[in-house]
């Protein structure tokens, strides 16, 4: 029997999402969200988003989240204490991400669409303002990972068995829209506002503007390098949504977890032993030669040795215990570590490189400054050890200014997998192929067979080393 994926309707609270039970005891009809209030739709959602999308959670039995954890691979953050090949040099076959397709459209776009629908028939627009801002964050990463993708059709129930696939340029642009008219529903002062069923915000309508604005930066700076666009126009239109964007860290889009059985947070869930992951010698390595104050951290001391010690990715040698290497550390990996889904930071990081493009070098410094302090500042770093950091690693010149911001970026989104497109965007940091790797470095997803087999559409045969459009 073929599979739908875009007829089909449910409410992601029903599925035990690993590290997440605390957040799925409700009581409603599983296979109508559009029969349930909207408060019972977004707080499933925004924990998909955070545990599954953005951290690799599974949802019961399926590999939902396994996308998060490919794109760590492909950015030589992590590495598996496994034979060759694997994830880590590059392995990947099509049924492997299926899950992470149907997770995206199926238990996100699929349940905002009702949520959406039901916040404009009833007059909830702070509801329907915050469907539309997370629809085009989840586009954004289907989009991101795979392409084109199908969206003008989809999402319709089974009047459109097959929709056809939408051009990633025609995506952004929706997304852009998106954007601007769940702003507008969030201005129009709906009476009904979100509150503990707000994971991310609380209901703080300026707060969800904020984010919005800076998504719209994030997506005008994807697109700095796509055919028939220019660096300057889509520095500007970032520096112009910047302006309404985020202001301090109390902004920060985060899940929080209480650290208790079944509520633990998903990278530490990913990196128990059973999975075999650790840090690789990559990523523990380009903090510790920095003398960075953020590694303790970022990344907790192996076991065994009390070292920092990352995996060499690729490696043919496998180790008797995983506790020779490093796990992350306590801001990001330990039981009640919270998942950012968007940093303050990255707002900053958006704009010094946008500034840079614009008016140089120069320009961009202090604010690429107030960046990494902005990090600093969230993993409670003390100031004097941020301002020895910044004595080495603060100053840009025409050489280095798009690298170093790009690289201390990356350090301030730790595990995120925005990394992997800012990599593709820009070439920083610097990367090379890992030993034993089946090709050169992974810039997309495939598309997963359940898709390629119930969708035929032109192009789902791209490989891994095939780019996306804004990355020709």
């Amino acid at each position: 029997m073929r599979t739908i994926l875009y007829a089909v309707l449910f409410i992601c609270c029903f599925i035990h999402l690993t590290g997440c039970k605390k957040y799925t005891d409700v009581n409603s009809n599983p296979n109508d969200p559009v029969s349930v209030q909207e408060a019972l739709i977004l707080s499933p959602v925004e924990l998909n988003i955070a545990s599954v999308i953005n951290s690799g959670a599974s949802t019961g039995t399926l590999t939902s989240g396994f996308a998060a954890v490919l794109a760590n691979h492909y950015m030589q953050n992590i590495a598996l204490n496994q034979p060759v090949p694997n994830e880590g040099t590059y392995r990947l076959f099509n049924p492997d991400i299926n899950d992470s397709w149907k997770n995206i459209y199926v238990a996100c776009l699929n349940n905002l669409k009702a949520m959406n629908d039901k916040g404009t028939t009833n007059g909830n627009y702070n509801y329907s303002g915050i469907a539309k801002i997370l629809t085009a964050y989840c586009l954004g990463v289907a989009t991101d990972y795979w392409g084109d993708i199908p969206y003008s059709e989809a999402l319709n129930g089974s009047s459109k068995l097959q929709p056809a696939y939408d051009s990633q340029e025609s995506i952004y642009k929706a997304m852009q829209q998106l954007l601007d008219d769940g702003i507008a529903d969030i201005n129009k002062n709906a009476v009904k506002t979100p509150g503990t069923d707000d994971f991310f915000y609380g209901g703080d309508m300026d707060q969800w503007k904020r984010f919005a604005y800076t998504l719209k930066a994030r997506y005008y700076m994807h697109l700095t390098k796509a055919p028939g666009y220019t660096a300057l126009a889509q520095a500007n239109l970032a520096l112009t949504a910047l302006q309404n964007g985020m202001v301090d860290n109390n902004d920060n889009v985060k899940m929080t977890y209480t650290g208790g059985a079944g509520e633990q947070n998903p990278w530490y869930v990913n990196f128990l032993p059973v999975s075999t992951l650790v840090l690789s010698s990559t990523c523990v390595d380009t903090l510790v030669t920095r003398n960075d104050p953020r590694l303790p951290k970022l990344v907790a001391k192996a076991k065994q040795t009390g070292l920092y010690t990352g995996r060499p990715i690729g490696s043919i040698n496998i180790s008797g215990s995983l506790d020779v290497y490093s796990l992350p550390g306590s801001a990001y990996g330990a039981t009640g570590s919270p998942v950012y889904v968007f940093n303050y930071a990255e707002a900053l990081f958006l704009k010094a490189e946008a500034t840079l493009i614009k008016s140089g070098y120069a320009a961009a410094q202090p604010i690429y400054q107030d960046a990494i302090r902005a990090d600093m500042n969230k993993l409670g770093i003390a100031t004097s050890d941020a301002d020895n950091y910044l004595t080495a690693r603060g100053t840009l010149t025409a050489a280095n200014a798009l690298q170093r911001i790009m690289e201390e970026k990356k350090i301030a989104n730790f595990l995120s997998i925005e990394n992997f497109n800012d990599w593709r965007r820009t070439g920083f940091p610097v990367l090379t192929k890992v030993p034993n790797a089946l090709s050169e470095i992974p810039r997309r997803l495939l598309y997963p067979e359940v898709e390629v087999l119930s969708n035929p559409q032109a192009g789902q045969s791209a490989k891994l080393t095939d780019r996306v459009w804004w990355d020709k």
